[in-house]
């Protein structure tokens, strides 16, 4: 792997932690595969990346659609040596009016998704002998959420995946961790009232929200050699939330 450039897999790279890990591998000119829901998402992430990779249309609700994204990526690169597992969404809801639809959808997108795609990805990193696995999870799956059941349930299944699988590989020249955000400042935040931000912010001791570029520091860094002994961690990046 010493003479040339990796291939990189950002799922979710149109917007928020995404977008500022995207910018993070172009400027190292590695090859690139980001992803987006949307056409119009991938087109974006596309001229962002111009002649260094592909902005592809990766919709993770169902295992079909998977599929049919593996077999396209695979005609542009022939392995993946980095993956970010970062698409995900929420669907809040307390837990008494939480419908079978949304629980589901969120286990899926969130979770099950990052099964089916680093089941794929993988062989190849172990027939390579290298690999770095970097799972986005949350502080939800750490503490609890009001309203975030299913959420915090897919960022919690997160955690055991990526531990169980980092002693399944760590043998192969792989590592595999999770980088738990607290409060950062993506669209997930934007519909907070004043009175919800204000309380989000008593709870962090540095007394402000995160940016995108604070997560995007440490997955460039767990890709990194600097990292080749590092795995089956979590990080958490919260300016200083008690999460355990």
């Amino acid at each position: 792997m010493k003479n040339c450039k990796k291939n990189v897999l950002i799922t979710g790279a149109n917007t928020g932690i995404g977008k500022s890990i995207l910018k993070k591998f172009i400027k190292k000119k590695f090859k690139i595969i980001g992803t987006s829901r949307t056409k119009s998402g991938a087109l974006k992430i596309q001229n962002k990346i111009q002649d260094h990779g592909h902005g592809m249309i990766l919709n993770i609700k169902n295992l079909s659609s998977i599929k049919n994204f593996l077999k396209k990526m695979k005609k542009k690169v022939q392995k993946i040596d980095i993956l970010i597992n970062n698409a995900a969404i929420t669907s809040d809801n307390l837990i008494i009016n939480l419908s079978k639809k949304s629980w589901n959808k969120i286990i899926q997108i969130n979770l099950t998704s990052v099964f089916y795609i680093t089941k794929k990805i993988i062989k190849n990193m172990i027939h390579a002998r290298f690999g770095r696995i970097i799972n986005i999870g949350s502080i939800s799956g750490f503490i609890g959420s009001a309203g975030q059941t299913n959420y915090a349930a897919a960022k919690s299944g997160l955690i055991g995946f990526t531990k169980s699988l980092s002693l399944e590989v760590a043998t192969q020249g792989i590592t595999v961790n999770l980088v738990s955000p607290g409060f950062i400042q993506t669209n997930m935040l934007k519909n907070l009232t004043h009175r919800q931000l204000q309380k989000c912010l008593k709870k962090i001791p540095m007394r402000r929200l995160g940016k995108p570029q604070d997560i995007a520091n440490m997955v460039e860094f767990l890709s990194s050699k600097k990292a080749s002994y590092i795995t089956g961690q979590v990080f958490h990046v919260n300016g200083g939330i008690c999460s355990l």
